[in-house]
């Protein structure tokens, strides 16, 4: 096994067409590739075991949970270099398939010779922090609580870590990249209920309320009635609790419950941040038709979502394997003309979109350099690999949001009433303050 890294350097190179863009170090200490680039380190050889038995990124990201491979030097340095190589945009068109690319001698080959780099098989089993799944139809409701449980339901001492005193998992609205997170958080809710146009007494449901963020700040600062919903009880607990001490509870409602059981409407507001994501393209007008039903004529809804380049063949898109497994299992992004022609088609009238997709990528680093600056904490309070899914997620959302690969759009919908009287000023945009 004398120089395992020129031999792993020289079968990626033949498999990928091009060569490594990082450098790389394996688990006999031997290096090869760039001088001064980020390092690949492959500490242990179950890492290409993991990788031989399931190509592509779930292989890749099981090692990388595991530990068994890391990264040396700038994070985002070496995800940029990688990307191009190793993973196509959205808006591609797919490349040859693994299969394909095997039917070649040259690459049958070196896909021999990684086995023997591999060692015996067979791969160990995959991580803890894998979701598990058991089939059956999507985003059913007890396999979206499940979903969301993985996600969310893992201490909330570790997301107040990653995410600061605001508790706001969505990305924040930054007057500058100096800022600090807590007041860009701030903006953002701010933004929400101004295009909300909320007023003393108006009921708002919050749908996917998170720690009770939004529901607090419609409160507090423009003295709505809120009912926040959502699927994790980890969650609910803690937006009770911080409502509970700032003497709001007369105003805001936690409720544990799906948006499909929601039937106490009308509202004269609803705010969906952060949420649309989870509900998948196969429930997505039923969604929509749900908001619909609840809004009063004339009531708007504020609707916050990540959204995926079109596609030149929309049939072929397929969920990202890391995020699916290990972050947001069931979630699904859909580009956003699909979106605004859903929430058309359930009869409400779309009358503003605002991409703040660079606002996500600031936010994304801020979190990232959060979960850095307290790793130790973050794996006492979770574990190991789940810290390290967390920051492989972040800083490669960040530098996705950075390139345009995926966008976040603010989508302000009216219902409007038969009289056609929307209620929006001449001047939307003045809600900006």
């Amino acid at each position: 096994m004398a120089d395992a890294a020129s031999r792993l350097g020289t079968v990626a190179e033949r498999l990928l067409g091009v060569p490594l863009p990082v450098r790389l170090r394996a688990w006999d200490g031997s290096e090869t590739g760039p001088a001064g680039a980020p390092v690949l380190v492959v500490r242990h050889r179950r890492a290409l075991r993991r990788m031989l038995w399931r190509p592509g990124e779930l292989g890749a990201a099981r090692a990388w949970v595991a530990g068994e491979i890391d990264f040396e030097g700038n994070l985002y340095e070496a995800l940029g270099r990688l990307s191009g190589v190793l993973w196509e945009r959205d808006d591609q068109e797919p490349g040859p398939s693994l299969a394909a690319r095997l039917r070649d001698p040259e690459a049958r080959a070196a896909v021999r010779e990684l086995a023997a780099l591999a060692g015996p098989w067979p791969p160990p089993l995959p991580p803890r922090e894998e979701a598990r799944r058991r089939g059956g139809l999507l985003h059913t409701r007890r396999r979206d609580r499940r979903a969301i449980s993985h996600h969310y339901d893992v201490g909330n001492d570790f997301y107040e870590l990653v995410l600061g005193p605001s508790m706001v998992y969505s990305c924040a609205y930054w007057e500058s990249p100096d800022s600090t997170l807590e007041q860009a958080q701030h903006d953002k809710l701010e933004l929400v209920c101004r295009k909300l146009a909320l007023k003393p007494g108006d009921r708002l449901l919050d749908v996917g309320c998170g720690w009770g963020s939004m529901a607090a700040h419609a409160a507090r600062e423009h003295g709505a009635r809120v009912v926040g919903i959502t699927l994790s009880t980890e969650q609910a607990a803690y937006a009770r609790k911080r409502i509970a001490e700032e003497g709001l509870a007369d105003r805001v409602e936690i409720r544990v419950q799906d948006y499909r059981d929601v039937d106490d409407g009308p509202y004269d507001a609803i705010s969906s941040i952060g949420m649309a994501e989870h509900v998948g393209s196969v429930r997505y007008r039923a969604y929509a038709d749900i908001l619909y039903r609840l809004l009063k004529p004339g009531a708007r809804l504020l609707n916050h979502q990540i959204a995926r380049r079109p596609m030149a063949d929309e049939d072929a898109y397929e969920l990202n394997e890391f995020i699916d497994s290990y972050v947001f299992p069931d979630g699904e992004l859909a580009p956003l003309g699909r979106t605004v022609a859903s929430l058309e088609d359930a009869g409400l009238e779309v009358r503003d979109v605002e991409s703040i997709r660079e606002h996500y990528a600031l936010t994304l680093r801020r979190w990232v350099a959060a979960l850095e600056s307290d790793w130790a904490r973050a794996v006492r309070l979770t574990s190991p690999g789940r810290a390290r899914v967390w920051r492989l997620y972040m800083a490669a959302c960040a530098i996705a949001f950075e390139r345009g690969d995926i966008g976040v759009n603010q989508i302000l919908a009216v219902r409007t009433p038969e009289d056609g009287r929307s209620g929006l000023p001449l001047r939307t945009r003045e809600w900006r303050g």
